[in-house]
């Protein structure tokens, strides 16, 4: 993999040659992992991403006018759009993202300008890393920039003009963490977000913890009919435990003891995926709690717990993805392993001891295509930081 600097100049070239003049600014917009709370963000729960070091950039020149002429370099596609008529492509998907960020901006009453833009993104696609985000992220960046409006929106309002740009122009009905983290993200440090108050809390992750995320390569398809079956169960639980609780709102609201106290109320599945939402927000916190004292063993045995309950109780995760939390979890120096993200695919994090990088990376090469017949990617990082821009 190229370094920053190595991928900065690439970037920066393509534009040249693409656009024969040369790029004042890049915007970047990072991709994410969750490094526990899966599953708690529509339970009005808690989620600890971090920000990673894999991103979508754009390299843009303002322009005069209100046009936007942007090309994606993975992609190979020009687009060209009027700033006064946005209209969704069903043809070029990607550049539903960048006019709908515009649609949201202009809705909040900011002036846009137009721009020549290029945009490139080293956040694997469909695996679970937020790419969408990063590439929403990028754009409200590059436009606020482009439009030298730059200190209109603080870094909760862009995060929320992200994901509505998702919800109603996109058309995909996200919660806010990946958004959040893109924008707020810093450099060695995970963000742990209350997704009923959107308030967050930026946590130090130790010098001592390197991730290491498996793609499993293997299709999500099951994913989204599991998710939209995953969410009613929660919220008949919710509507079972509030006849004796009457002051639940949402999972999030449960304690362990209560969920047990009236389990008899739940049907075993339903019982079941409560039981897994309930723990994960208690595993979150107890998360935060062995980050602030550096106690990286408890995190790790945590992160384990939360992957078996997404196995057993939960029920999202898949054969590829076991198989690659086996292969993480086989190499001394690995503090925990779990999938990431929604389930049935995508990725998987391990915690790693510094130094024991290559050697995860080694062991999910080796073990990880034997059991699923599939040859997986992997990527090093650290917790990276959030939106940027830069000067050229």
């Amino acid at each position: 993999m190229k370094s920053r600097e190595q991928r900065t100049q690439t970037i920066i070239d393509e534009y040249n040659r693409h656009f024969k003049h040369a790029p004042t600014m890049m915007a970047v917009g990072p991709g994410r992992v969750n490094l526990i709370g899966e599953h708690t963000d529509y339970n009005d729960g808690f989620v600890l991403p971090v920000a990673i070091k894999r991103d979508v950039r754009i390299a843009l020149r303002p322009r005069e006018d209100r046009i936007v002429k942007v090309y994606s370099l993975e992609y190979n596609d020009w687009y060209e759009f009027n700033l006064d008529n946005l209209h969704y492509n069903p043809d070029l998907l990607w550049t539903n993202y960048v006019q709908g960020v515009a649609w949201v901006l202009q809705e909040l009453g900011i002036p846009l300008r137009g721009f020549d833009g290029l945009i490139s993104g080293n956040v694997p696609r469909a695996s679970g890393l937020s790419s969408s985000a990063a590439l929403e992220v990028s754009t409200a960046t590059a436009f606020l920039a482009a439009s030298e409006q730059s200190g209109a929106l603080d870094g909760v309002k862009i995060a929320l003009a992200a994901q509505q740009a998702e919800n109603k122009f996109v058309g995909v009905n996200c919660g806010i963490m990946d958004q959040y983290i893109s924008v707020l993200g810093q450099e060695g440090q995970a963000l742990l977000i209350d997704c009923r108050s959107l308030e967050y809390e930026l946590i130090p992750v130790p010098k001592e913890a390197a991730l290491v995320i498996g793609n499993t390569k293997a299709s999500r398809s099951l994913a989204g009919s599991a998710y939209n079956e995953r969410r009613r169960q929660c919220e008949e639980g919710v509507a079972i435990l509030q006849r004796v609780l009457p002051e639940v709102r949402a999972l999030r609201d449960v304690s362990s003891a209560q969920l047990e106290e009236h389990k008899k109320l739940l049907s075993g599945t339903v019982y079941r995926r409560c039981r897994h939402v309930v723990g994960e927000d208690e595993r979150v916190l107890q998360t935060v709690e062995a980050l602030k004292s550096n106690d990286l063993a408890t995190m790790g045995r945590l992160m384990n717990a939360s992957h078996d309950s997404l196995r057993d109780d939960y029920e999202v995760s898949s054969p590829a993805l076991d198989a690659m939390v086996n292969a993480m979890r086989s190499v001394n120096g690995v503090y925990g392993a779990r999938l990431t993200g929604a389930g049935f695919g995508g990725c998987a994090v391990a915690l790693v001891q510094p130094g024991r990088e290559q050697a995860v990376h080694d062991a999910i090469y080796e073990k990880y295509p034997k059991v699923a017949n599939i040859w997986p990617e992997v990527y090093i990082s650290q917790a990276g930081p959030g939106a940027q821009l830069l000067k050229l």
